[in-house]
């Protein structure tokens, strides 16, 4: 990634991180304690199993999330923010509190019901809905 000169690399780098799609969504959710993925799939509704475990990847990359692996039968996969990733929660908090105030409710309505009928005419690329597959990805991680 380059960087401009004039704005603080550390900062321009987390904005990297936090505006990949759907991390801020993945982040909120496991603010509430850990998951496995198939709980965190559940809640988040609107990621493809592909999508959420490549940023699951990545987030791990960046010590935003631990993996972690309980043997037993069966073996269980749980996600969970590190302190680095907790601590992104008065940034997610803030950021929902400008949404109050800045976004009104109309146009979030007026998105969704946009992207549901764009998601009923359209079934060439299916990257970003979710699939009923989340099993077969937890084994892959």
């Amino acid at each position: 990634m380059r960087y401009s000169e004039h704005i603080c690399a550390r900062y321009q780098q987390a904005l990297n991180l936090l505006s990949r799609r759907w991390v801020g969504l993945i982040v909120r959710v496991l603010l509430d304690g850990p998951l496995r993925f198939n709980e965190l799939a559940g809640k988040l509704q609107v990621v493809a199993d592909r999508v959420l475990a490549e940023r699951l990847r990545d987030l791990e990359a960046e010590g935003v999330v631990t993996r972690a692996v309980h043997v037993g039968s069966p073996v269980r996969v749980e996600y969970a923010l590190t302190a680095k990733g907790l601590a992104l929660a008065p940034v997610l908090d803030a950021i929902e509190a400008w949404s109050h105030e800045w976004i009104p409710l109309e146009r979030v309505v007026a998105t969704e019901t946009a992207s549901a009928s764009a998601d009923d005419s359209a079934s060439a690329d299916e990257s970003d809905q979710p699939t009923e597959h989340a099993s077969a990805v937890v084994h892959r991680l």
